[in-house]
């Protein structure tokens, strides 16, 4: 499903809600494709907020930073310069493989979809999908109680460099000892290398996938949005959720 434009805390939201609809058997396994509606820094579970974002920096820009369930390093987004999807599938689709071989199972496609498109991509462990021209994307995943697996990439499209080196501290002195670090690494984005429109290149992608897997059409009912809509009251947009690493 290619959803419509939501916030970022509602985006996170969406995530553990969807992830467990689908360890409990009420959905299928599902490929969500995010639109953002608002600029925003997602930091990974584990992370420092103080280390990996300027407030100061942030609030110029007006970027929303909100803290996601899965690990792995702080992503900035932009609507129109980022895709963004998520994978929904059961945990039995992963059992008996590493973390690393998991990725690059559940990442395999994606790539094959980018070398489809004249992009020589390749998976770099532990979560990131590279070329030679530099990091494309960087996924983070999360493994449920319930039986499911969560697995969400972040690809650039496009991308304001200066503007994310305002927001984010990579490569500044550390203010807290705590919380895993991002790593600064040359980001080559999709317009660059492919010269298609954002949207071709989503849609280019989802036909790769439907290529390999049976893959029918969804979206998101109101019983589901109002359920994420209230975990955002209680963890994902609270102040509380946002500085558990400070």
């Amino acid at each position: 499903m290619h959803d419509v434009p939501r916030e970022p805390a509602l985006q996170m939201a969406l995530d553990e809600v969807l992830a467990e609809q689908v360890g409990s058997g009420e959905r299928a396994p599902t490929l969500r494709v995010w639109e953002w509606a608002s600029n925003a820094v997602i930091i990974g579970s584990f992370q420092s907020l103080r280390n990996e974002v300027d407030l100061e920096g942030a609030a110029k820009h007006d970027v929303t930073v909100v803290r996601r369930i899965s690990g792995g390093g702080a992503m900035f987004v932009e609507p129109g310069n980022t895709i963004t999807y998520s994978l929904y599938v059961p945990e039995s689709l992963v059992s008996g493989l590493s973390f690393v071989e998991s990725y690059a199972f559940l990442d395999d496609w994606v790539i094959g979809a980018l070398n489809d498109l004249g992009i020589a991509a390749t998976y770099q462990p532990i979560n990131d999908i590279t070329s030679p021209a530099g990091k494309i994307a960087g996924a983070a995943q999360k493994r449920f109680a319930g039986g499911a697996v969560l697995h969400h990439v972040t690809m650039a499209y496009d991308m304001d460099a200066a503007k994310m080196l305002d927001v984010l501290r990579i490569g500044r002195e550390k203010l807290s000892d705590k919380g895993t670090t991002s790593a600064g690494k040359r980001v080559d984005p999709l317009r660059s290398q492919t010269g298609l429109d954002r949207v071709d290149v989503i849609d280019r992608m989802v036909d790769s996938f439907r290529n390999r897997y049976d893959l029918g059409s969804g979206s998101i009912d109101e019983a589901t949005v109002k359920q994420a809509e209230e975990l955002v009251g209680t963890k994902f947009g609270t102040e509380e959720w946002l500085t558990r690493v400070p």
